[in-house]
């Protein structure tokens, strides 16, 4: 098992059967967020870091069809540590972190870029 299905398991079992928002991720989305989660921060990354251990932001929200396939790998500290002087958290700083950061949308196609180069290589 990779280590972003690992992490992204152990965060699921840390909720002790907490209701979630949402749906259930399918086997293929499981994959994806794992190797979204591979990848460590991206705001780190960007700002040279380099891979640091991350929590999943779904930019969508959890309802939505397809929503488990948008997710941002962001740190404790770019997710939801709180601060709104650097590093900025995204919650509950969204305006702030898009100034500093850029938007979701724009992180959100940068993982997607990263995630296709790496599957080329392997092609």
């Amino acid at each position: 098992m990779k280590s972003g299905a690992l992490r992204w398991l152990i965060c699921v079992k840390k909720r002790n059967g907490m209701a979630l928002k949402g749906h259930r991720p399918t086997a293929a989305e499981r994959l994806h967020m794992a190797r979204v989660a591979d990848l460590g921060c991206i705001v780190c990354r960007n700002l040279g870091f380099g891979d640091r251990p991350c929590e999943l932001h779904h930019v969508y929200g959890k309802t939505k069809k397809g929503t488990h396939l948008k997710v941002l790998p962001l740190c404790f500290e770019h997710h939801r540590m709180g601060s709104d002087k650097e590093p900025i958290s995204r919650h509950p700083y969204k305006k702030r972190f898009i100034d500093a950061y850029g938007t979701e949308e724009s992180l959100l196609n940068q993982v997607d870029t990263i995630l296709n180069e790496s599957l080329d290589s392997y092609r």
